[in-house]
């Protein structure tokens, strides 16, 4: 059994969720990084390409893009093709504006690089209203 290890973010919105951890120290854009049809990482230099995203929870460096993120995964939500939840060592207004419009969960602000203490496919669980990432299971 794992012992559960804790991390805080400095700000958190949307539900508790628990789930399994995609984990990669690179960037998240919506817009670039994402086959939003197929529900995979499409970008060939990103480091997470091939994977679905739909479900999980993205644990990853920074928030790129524009507005058209915004929409993107209010339209990801709706067809039940969205990750989980999103994770991020920062962010900027623009995707928590998308997350919060797509009622998708997010952590970010940590006082460490999330990326390196998160293992990938860790079972972790998301507190928004406590500003706390769980790693529950390493699997």
């Amino acid at each position: 059994m794992t012992q559960t290890v804790e991390f805080r973010a400095r700000h958190g919105i949307g539900a508790l969720v628990r789930g399994t951890a995609l984990v990669a120290h690179d960037g998240f854009s919506a817009r670039y990084d994402l086959d939003r049809v197929a529900g995979i990482f499409s970008r060939p230099a990103h480091k997470l390409v091939g994977q679905s995203y739909v479900g999980r929870i993205l644990v990853l460096d920074t928030a790129k893009g524009g507005v058209a993120s915004a929409w993107m995964l209010r339209e990801m939500a709706s067809r039940a093709a969205a990750p989980l939840a999103i994770v991020l060592n920062s962010v900027n207004p623009i995707l928590v504006q998308g997350a919060a419009f797509a009622d998708i969960t997010m952590l970010a602000g940590f006082d460490e690089d999330i990326t390196c203490r998160v293992p990938h496919a860790a079972l972790v669980e998301i507190d928004p209203a406590a500003r706390m990432l769980r790693i529950v299971q390493c699997l």
